[in-house]
C-alpha cells in the first residue's frame, strides 16, 4: 500500500473516531441534567421527530421529558457544538496568518465589542425582539463585527494591512470599548449582575432561534476560510517567500482574516465571551495531526466542538441545580495551557 492510501485512511479513520464521540457526547449531554432521561429515551423522542420512523416509535415518555430534550437540551448541544467549532476555526486561522501561536480569536477586539454591544441591549433594549431573537445577540454581532471593521480600518495603510500594525489597532480599541463596558457596568444598578454573566459566557437560556441566527453566519465564515487553507501554509514559510511562488499575500490576509473575524462574531453574539477555545484547542490537534492548515482547520473544529458540548455539559451539572459560567470553566482548563505555551515559547526563543 502507497504511503498516500496509507494517509488517506487514516486521515477518514480520524474524522470517523471523532464523528464518533461528538455522537456518543451528543446522546450523553441530551441525557443528563437537573432531570436524567434514559438513554433509549432519547433514541426514541430525537428519532419520533424523523418523519420516515415515527410512526414505528412506541411512545414511553412525557411530555416533560420531550420538553426537556428537545426544547432545552437539543438546541444548546447544537449551539455549544457550534460555538466550539466555530471558536476553534477561527483560532486556528488567525495562527495561521499572524504565524503566532499565542494568537486567539478575540485577538483584534471581538470580545470587547460583542462586550459593548451587548450591555447596550441589556441596558437600553432589554425587551426587544428582533426576527424573534432578543437584543442581546443581535447587539453582540453588531458590536463584534463593527470593531472588527473599525480596526481593519485604522490598521490599513495603502490598501495593505500589515499584522504588527492589525494588532496594536486590536489593542487600542478593545482597551477603549472595554473602558466603555466599565463605564455601563458602573451605573447599570439591577442589571449589572445580567452583563456581568453574559461576559463570563453561558448557554444556559439559549434556544433554537440562537442556533438559526449563528447557523448561517458560521457556513458563509467556514466556507470562505476554507478557500484559503493551501495558502496559508504557503505563508508559513514568510510572507515575503508567499509572494515570490505567485500567492496574493493581501487578499489571502484580508479574506482569511475576515472569515475568521465573522466566525468570532457569530459565536460570540451568542454565547457571550468564552476564553481559551480558540488557543488551546488548535494547539492540541496540531500536536496530533501535524501543521497542515488543510486538515487542521476542519479537524480543530470538529474537536472544538467535541470540546466545548462536553465542558457545557460539565457546566450544567457540577453544582446542579444552579449552572456554572462556562468561561470559568474553560479559563480554569485554558489558563494552565496557556501559561504552558508561554513557557514553551519562552524557552524556545531564547535558547542558546
Amino acid at each position: 500500500m502507497d504511503s498516500y492510501r496509507l494517509r488517506n485512511m487514516r486521515s477518514y479513520a480520524r474524522y470517523a473516531c471523532i464523528i464518533a464521540a461528538i455522537i456518543i457526547s451528543g446522546i450523553f449531554a441530551l441525557s443528563i441534567g437537573t432531570v436524567n432521561v434514559s438513554t433509549d429515551k432519547v433514541f426514541k423522542i430525537v428519532l419520533s421527530r424523523l418523519p420516515v420512523l415515527k410512526d414505528f416509535i412506541i411512545k414511553n415518555w412525557t411530555a416533560t421529558d420531550e420538553t426537556i430534550i428537545l426544547q432545552l437540551r437539543f438546541p444548546r448541544i447544537i449551539l455549544s457544538f457550534l460555538v466550539g467549532a466555530e471558536l476553534s476555526a477561527a483560532g486556528t486561522i488567525y495562527q495561521g496568518v499572524f504565524r503566532n501561536p499565542m494568537a486567539d480569536p478575540y485577538i483584534i477586539g471581538s470580545s470587547a465589542g460583542a462586550s459593548l454591544g451587548a450591555s447596550l441591549g441589556i441596558l437600553f433594549f432589554p425587551a426587544m425582539k428582533i426576527f424573534g431573537i432578543g437584543s442581546v445577540p443581535f447587539f453582540a454581532f453588531i458590536g463584534a463585527a463593527g470593531t472588527i471593521f473599525l480596526v481593519y480600518s485604522l490598521a490599513s495603510v495603502g490598501g495593505r494591512t500589515y499584522s504588527f500594525t492589525l494588532l496594536l489597532s486590536g489593542v487600542a480599541v478593545s482597551s477603549f470599548i472595554s473602558a466603555l463596558v466599565s463605564f455601563f457596568m458602573y451605573f447599570s444598578d439591577e442589571r449589572l449582575h445580567q452583563i456581568y454573566f453574559w461576559l463570563m459566557g453561558s448557554f444556559s437560556s439559549q434556544g433554537w432561534n440562537e442556533v438559526y441566527l449563528n447557523l448561517p453566519y458560521g457556513v458563509i465564515g467556514f466556507v470562505f476560510a476554507y478557500w484559503n487553507l493551501r495558502e496559508i501554509n504557503i505563508l508559513q514559510l514568510g510572507e515575503e517567500t508567499a509572494f515570490f511562488t505567485g500567492v496574493d499575500t493581501e487578499r489571502v490576509k484580508r479574506m482569511s482574516l475576515a472569515a475568521a473575524s465573522l466566525l468570532t462574531a457569530s459565536a460570540v453574539a451568542v454565547s457571550g465571551v468564552i476564553g481559551f477555545v480558540g488557543l488551546i484547542i488548535p494547539h492540541i490537534t496540531r500536536a496530533i495531526i501535524g501543521p497542515d492548515y488543510r486538515q487542521l482547520f476542519s479537524v480543530s473544529a470538529l474537536v472544538g466542538g467535541l470540546y466545548l458540548m462536553l465542558a457545557d455539559t460539565i457546566s450544567r451539572v457540577i453544582i446542579a441545580p444552579t449552572e456554572l459560567p462556562i468561561g470559568i470553566l474553560t479559563a480554569l482548563f485554558g489558563g494552565p495551557f496557556f501559561i504552558y505555551l508561554l513557557f514553551q515559547k519562552k524557552n524556545k526563543d531564547y535558547k542558546i
